[in-house]
């Protein structure tokens, strides 16, 4: 055996056994050919291949400072190699690099230097790389390339905290400026989600099922950027280990794990599934799903779809209530985003103004904090919807400005492409909206934020059918997730197409949610108003100019941008027939009260 100091390059690909299972034979030689174009930089740097795996390979370098710039220059070819191919074809390589003691046995190397850099390949994101401080530190006086701080990770078994420095493509020279940043940065992205294999409790032969539908949620689950999700190999070895939840996320450093079971009885099935916080044992979410099997892929995909819907704002909310993670009084961007977000999740007016005082100091500590961007022009919205702020020309400017800066961050986030199109279809701007609808449907067909704003883009182009399709569909799978209001949108839609019963019906689910909400209040009166039920829609009314006594019908109607203009003339009719005020009654009092004075 023998003992040196040497520089470790850790190399795998992201998803590969995703594409394994797309295309086995096709991935398998796009991988040969890549590591075929990528051999001669590696000899160019002073390099040598000390392991294959079959996603990925361990290289050593005796100069630290060739492992950096061979690692960069392997990840730039591969950018130009993947530019030329389908997005479904592209292949990204994650890079971690180390340098410390190795013990080199015949062909097998060991050490701590070693295993750090195959935890440091997990910490970059796919197509960058990685490095410990202590490479950094040797070579970045040396290097061409830009090297962010990422943070301070702690990883499996290692004792301590290993702060980590990331390049990714875009990186450019140091006469650039810093990164804008990701949809979100790998040190942001702190829950850590692993979905163990669906137990089968029917016959073996229905584990195809249960593994897959265990497959496909995650790759749904990671569709998203708010938190990381581990890949098949990490979970499915766990099988059949029999290890308890908190063992299995110790293991694999798991914040949260999805586990279920699949039944089967004749043509029915059963699934269940439950969310649990392994260190605490606290269940957070449990769901039942009984089908028809019928087309096994169309049943899976549904019930992968629902699940990925309610376990996402689930997540959210887990990690909202989270201590702040900062030891320090000196708060960071991160902790001040989650802080917006708990009180995001508490439905009162203080809080939502608290919220977007925090988004809002999170995106002046770290503009690159795409989530934040997002976050802060849904709620500004949202707030115009709830009666809680005017809306006026400087809060849709704003609310566009944040979308695009969102979308520009986090170029595959379908939640930054919602805002987007929902801004610009609700300013008229019908085209654009939706396709950025349909772009952010594409990103994540699991996302119903995404499916219920092609709606709302349906809406407003007076394509209402169309409208209640996709507002059906996420009401009944993301009705959980306090960012969409889709009981209000379809009651919106349901009148304008003359349903004012079903309009009435989706306007009461609203008014149980959030009893004040001041647009889901403005339908239901209106829908009353047009059924004839002019005593209940004088009700509402009062209750609305208790809550909000600047309304009137101009303040309601007078900013829509509808397509169709008999849509908006339709909604205007609801409100004058439920009696809601033309002009500020305080306005009238005034003048008639100064009149009997002079």
């Amino acid at each position: 055996m023998e003992r040196r100091l040497a520089a470790i390059v850790c190399a795998d690909v992201a998803g590969y056994s995703r594409m394994m299972g797309a295309d086995e034979a096709g991935t398998h030689a796009a991988f040969k050919a890549h590591c075929g174009a990528i051999h001669p930089i590696i000899l160019n740097h002073g390099g040598r291949i000390i392991k294959k795996t079959g996603d990925g390979f361990l290289l050593e370098f005796p100069s630290v400072v060739g492992a950096v710039e061979a690692a960069v220059a392997l990840q730039r070819l591969m950018a130009e190699r993947n530019a030329h191919l389908p997005a479904e074809r592209i292949m990204l390589f994650r890079l971690g690099v180390h340098m410390g003691d190795i013990i080199a046995d015949e062909d097998e190397v060991f050490g701590d230097g070693v295993n750090l850099a195959v935890r440091l390949e997990a910490a970059a994101r796919p197509g960058g790389v990685a490095i410990s401080a202590k490479v950094y530190q040797e070579a970045s006086r040396h290097l061409s390339v830009n090297f962010a701080d990422a943070g301070n990770f702690r990883f499996k078994n290692i004792e301590d905290t290993i702060n980590v420095w990331a390049w990714e493509p875009g990186h450019s020279d140091r006469s650039h400026a810093p990164r804008t940043g990701s949809a979100l940065p790998p040190q942001y992205r702190t829950a850590i989600v692993g979905v163990l294999p669906f137990v089968n409790l029917s016959d073996a032969a229905d584990d195809y099922f249960s593994d897959g539908l265990a497959e496909d949620l995650i790759h749904a689950l990671s569709l998203q950027s708010f938190f990381r999700v581990l890949s098949r190999n990490s979970t499915f070895g766990f099988k059949n280990g029999g290890l308890n939840a908190r063992l299995i996320a110790r293991e694999t450093d798991a914040t949260y794990l999805i586990q279920g079971t699949v039944r089967r009885a004749g043509a029915k099935i059963r699934v269940t599934a439950e969310l649990v916080a392994p260190e605490s044992g606290e269940q957070l979410w449990a769901g039942r799903y009984d089908r028809d099997i019928g087309d096994v892929f169309v049943v899976q995909d549904d019930i992968t779809t629902n699940l990925c819907a309610a376990l996402i704002p689930e997540i959210y909310r887990a990690e909202a209530a989270v201590p702040t993670r900062s030891l320090s009084t000196d708060l960071t961007a991160w902790d001040r985003f989650l802080r917006g977000l708990s009180h995001y999740y508490q439905p009162t007016k203080a809080d939502y103004e608290r919220s977007i005082a925090l988004f809002r100091e999170a995106i002046a500590l770290d503009p690159g904090l795409a989530i934040a961007h997002t976050y802060l022009g849904t709620i500004l919205l949202q707030g115009v919807h709830f009666g809680w702020i005017r809306s006026t020309r400087e809060l849709w400017d704003e609310a566009l400005r944040l979308a695009e800066t969102s979308v520009r961050l986090a170029p595959r986030s379908s939640f930054a492409y919602s805002l987007l199109a929902y801004v610009n279809a609700m300013e008229g701007r019908y085209d654009t909206g939706m396709e950025a609808a349909h772009k952010a449907v594409e990103l994540n067909p699991y996302d119903m934020g995404a499916r219920g704003v092609l709606g709302a883009c349906y809406m407003v182009s007076g394509e209402h059918q169309r409208a209640v399709e996709q507002f059906s569909i996420a009401a009944q799978r993301g009705n959980s997730d306090p960012r969409y209001q889709w009981n209000v949108l379809s009651a919106f839609t349901h009148y304008l197409l003359g349903h004012y019963d079903a309009a009435l019906s989706w306007g009461r689910e609203s008014y149980y949610e959030n009893p004040n909400h001041l647009q889901g209040l403005a339908i239901r009166a209106a829908s009353l108003a047009q059924l004839g039920r002019l005593i209940e829609a004088k009700e509402v009314v009062t209750a609305m100019l208790g809550l909000y006594p600047w309304l009137t019908v101009e303040r309601l109607a007078g900013n829509i941008r509808w397509k169709n203009p008999d849509d908006i003339a339709h909604y205007r009719e609801g409100l004058v027939k439920a009696r809601i005020p033309s002009v500020r009654l305080t306005l009238v009092e005034t003048v008639t009260q100064r009149l009997a004075e002079s």
